[in-house]
């Protein structure tokens, strides 16, 4: 080791893997800085001189701003600086795409301390070799189908109708509202216009305004001051600084409070503002895109929602239709999925049957998009042939027309590995060697089979109730146990036989 510090920027969502790839490099000799996602990480960067950082570590998938936007921004921002990224097993495809758009490697989950010491080794001296000065990269081009990047399906009408306002709108600086039900893919459209616009090679900082308690609201959006409240130990920038020169994407902006809607007014007509507890003005260049599932005329009428504030938002309205508005991209939908699932989960489910897709099809869909891509991803895992057939579905999507969906409890049951199970996954993946696609593979296997034994621990062996607790067919369910060598309980062996019985 040389005797400079070298500094590593560590960005990760999750404390407990920063606190101990944090000590770890520290023992290795680096002085380790630490941020919770890409946007602060970014805004860190951006505050500090040229070349103060050595590499940077980064978890693929984080909120605000993920490893991807990260890896383009600083590109921009200080080319040169080596980008490692942190991934787990199934989502290597996707580092090795941002390795082929200029990360420097990427560590696959569960890491080895010699892997990660010998690649920022290489990547801190072939930092030193580019010399003081870095040529800056030119501008990335223009994004061919910017509605296609942020992973926007659909041939309706509808949809073609929102991809030609996205291409029309996406250039400019003005505000745009989506609203639509929740999980109908205010996102994607909100991505769309970010990377069809001449921003793309900045931040995109998503912030989910329900899921900020009430009192955080504006330090979130606006930054704070040290001393300014209990707690506020450093000065920190808020997302409108973040997004400086970016798209700040404000989902769920009904859930603002009222009392500092009249500051993001003041944030969106005059791009300025003030930290909380300070004096000075700050001034930013940003894009607004808002979305809300709700009505926000109601809310206006009720006094819980600024009109001002809502003809603001509103300069370029776009509605989303739900799913069974769109039923005609239900199989393209249904295909981009299964494709994404068994990329992930080492697969080869080539679809459904005509059969199944008919079932889908009357089946209502409240949770819109993101329910049925809960669905495939359910479906692809315990799928034992190459097609998924009715019977394989869950009763609630396999009944007929005007079928219900599932109760809030059984949407909400999900089985869960305790750390020991997780344990019994990830030594089998270790002992596979190189070869990523059975180790993938492999892993799916265990997972499929850890939660089948768990969910039948937790009925005493009822197939039926552990079928539904899995969200899985019945005769799905019996498939895997045959391929497993586990055992129906008595009861329901009776109940099988006696439903293949002939009716005399």
């Amino acid at each position: 080791m040389s005797h400079v510090q070298h500094r590593i920027l560590l960005v990760d969502d999750e404390p407990n893997l920063r606190k101990v790839l944090g000590a770890l490099l520290k023992q290795q000799g680096f002085e380790v800085h630490a941020e919770s996602d890409g946007a602060a990480a970014l805004a860190r960067v951006q505050a500090a001189p040229p070349r103060t950082f050595d590499a940077v570590i980064t978890d693929l998938r984080m909120p605000n701003l993920d490893g991807m936007g990260l890896l383009r921004a600083l590109a921009v921002h200080e080319p040169g600086l080596p980008v490692i990224l942190l991934t787990a097993h199934g989502s290597v495809e996707s580092a090795v795409e941002a390795v082929k758009l200029g990360a420097f490697d990427y560590l696959e989950k569960p890491f080895d301390k010699d892997q990660i010491h010998q690649i920022l080794q290489k990547a801190i001296a072939t930092r030193e070799r580019s010399g003081p000065t870095v040529q800056p990269s030119p501008p990335p081009g223009e994004v061919a189908d910017p509605c296609a990047a942020a992973g926007m399906v659909g041939r309706s009408s509808q949809m073609q109708a929102i991809r030609e306002i996205v291409g029309t709108v996406a250039a400019s600086p003005s505000t745009v509202l989506i609203t639509g039900e929740s999980g109908t893919g205010k996102e994607l459209v909100a991505r769309a216009l970010h990377l069809g616009s001449s921003r793309r090679t900045h931040p995109f900082i998503k912030v989910n305004c329900a899921a900020i308690p009430a009192g955080l609201v504006e330090s979130e959006l606006f930054g704070h001051e040290r001393g300014a409240f209990t707690g506020a130990v450093s000065s920190r920038a808020g997302r409108f600084e973040l997004a400086d020169g970016g798209t700040l994407f404000l989902d769920e902006v009904s859930e603002i409070p009222k009392e500092i809607q009249v500051k993001l007014l003041r944030a969106i007509q005059e791009s300025e503002f003030e930290r909380v507890g300070g004096v000075k003005t700050l001034r930013v260049n940003v894009r607004l895109i808002a979305a809300t599932n709700r009505n926000l005329e109601e809310l206006i009428r009720d006094n819980h929602f600024r009109e001002d504030l809502y003809y603001r938002l509103n300069v370029v309205p776009i509605h989303l239709p739900a799913l069974r508005e769109r039923l005609e991209d239900l199989p393209h939908l249904v295909a981009h999925f299964v494709q994404r699932c068994n990329e992930r989960l080492g697969k080869a489910v080539q679809g459904l049957t005509p059969a199944a897709l008919a079932a889908l099809e009357r089946y209502p869909w409240p949770g819109n998009i993101r329910e049925l891509e809960n669905l495939i991803e359910r479906m692809v895992l315990f799928a034992s042939g190459p097609l998924v057939d009715e019977d394989d579905l869950p009763d609630a999507y396999a009944g007929e027309a005007g079928g219900s969906a599932p109760s809030p409890t059984e949407s909400s049951t999900r089985l869960t590995l305790d750390a020991r199970e997780e344990r019994q996954i990830r030594l089998p993946l270790s002992s596979l060697g190189h070869d990523l696609k059975e180790a993938v593979k492999a892993g799916s296997r265990l997972v499929e089979e850890a939660l089948i034994r768990e969910a039948l621990a937790k009925t005493d062996g009822n197939v039926t109730r552990s079928a539904r607790a899995l969200g899985i067919s019945r005769r799905s369910l019996q498939s895997k146990m045959k391929e497993l060598g586990l055992r129906e309980s008595p009861e329901d062996a009776a109940a099988t036989q006696a439903q293949a019985k002939p009716a005399t």
